[in-house]
């Protein structure tokens, strides 16, 4: 049996991501694979910064979802591999990291064709936490 965690622990868990991104995230679209891990630098292409409202997003049993995500310009032309929720749009320190995809992804946009120019948006976001 996997763990399982009650809904007051994953919603203080969502909440504390949420004070930890604070009011200047930003959410960055990469190519290629996450580094091991989010303390780790990233090696890919940034495609897209997506600034984040000054609060994240709201919290409900477990449930963080993002509130309005500014879409941006595309800095550069790739595949859309992964992303990060970073502290500011340096992309130094990031939160949280996951994948792209067209579905099944962490973040799924409808092609993960991205061209330089082109307007990269995020209608919706949702992570759920752990444990569930």
């Amino acid at each position: 049996m996997a763990l399982q965690y009650t809904t007051t622990h994953r919603t203080n868990a969502m909440s504390d991501l949420v004070t930890a991104l604070g009011s200047t995230s930003y959410l960055i679209i990469y190519t290629g694979s996450p580094p091991a891990n989010v303390g780790t630098a990233d090696g890919g292409t940034v495609l897209a910064s997506l600034p984040c409202s000054s609060t994240f997003g709201a919290v409900s049993s477990g449930v963080l979802t993002a509130n309005s995500i500014t879409s941006a310009t595309a800095a550069a032309t790739g595949t859309a591999g992964h992303w990060r929720l970073c502290t500011s749009s340096a992309g130094t320190t990031c939160i949280v990291q996951g994948l792209c995809g067209t579905s099944g992804s962490d973040l799924n946009f409808t092609s993960t064709a991205i061209s330089t120019g082109q307007t990269v948006s995020v209608s919706s976001f949702q992570i759920t936490a752990f444990g569930a």
